[in-house]
């Protein structure tokens, strides 16, 4: 991740936000979420962003490291977990879900996506960083 800056991981939101903003004007909303994740990953495939789709996410307890069921809908290029959602509204236990995967694959920035909206720009994103994002350099 050293090869990492804000600056990068702010472009690669953008292009990430992008292909939602997409996917959410060729299908509009009222969909189920797991077609807006092949969609998506079509989406971020055309523009050459790589991603691991349902990564499986290990939880380290008290040197007991096991999976724990959890699936983070999409990690791009390896420094920005992405959950998606189609629901009538975001609720905090969304964005605890996202801010857990951060966590627990140890990445500097999420983007909770809610197709389930009027505009994806305006009200269908959040996005989030934690100190691993602070730590990194601006350019």
């Amino acid at each position: 991740m050293e090869r990492w800056s804000k600056r990068a991981l702010d472009e690669v939101t953008y292009r990430i936000i992008g292909a939602a903003i997409e996917v959410h004007r060729e299908t509009g909303p009222g969909l189920l979420e797991n077609v807006y994740h092949r969609c998506m990953k079509q989406e971020l495939s055309s523009r050459g962003l790589a991603f691991i789709s349902e990564m499986s996410v290990r939880l380290d307890y008290k040197g007991l490291s096991f999976d724990a069921d959890l699936r983070c809908d999409l990690l791009v290029e390896g420094c920005i977990a992405v959950e998606l959602k189609a629901v009538d509204r975001l609720a905090p236990v969304h964005e605890a879900q996202l801010l857990t995967y951060m966590k627990l694959l140890r990445v500097p920035k999420g983007i909770l996506i809610n197709f389930t909206c009027a505009n994806i720009f305006r009200e269908g994103q959040r996005t989030f960083v934690n100190e691993l994002f602070r730590a990194l350099p601006d350019e």
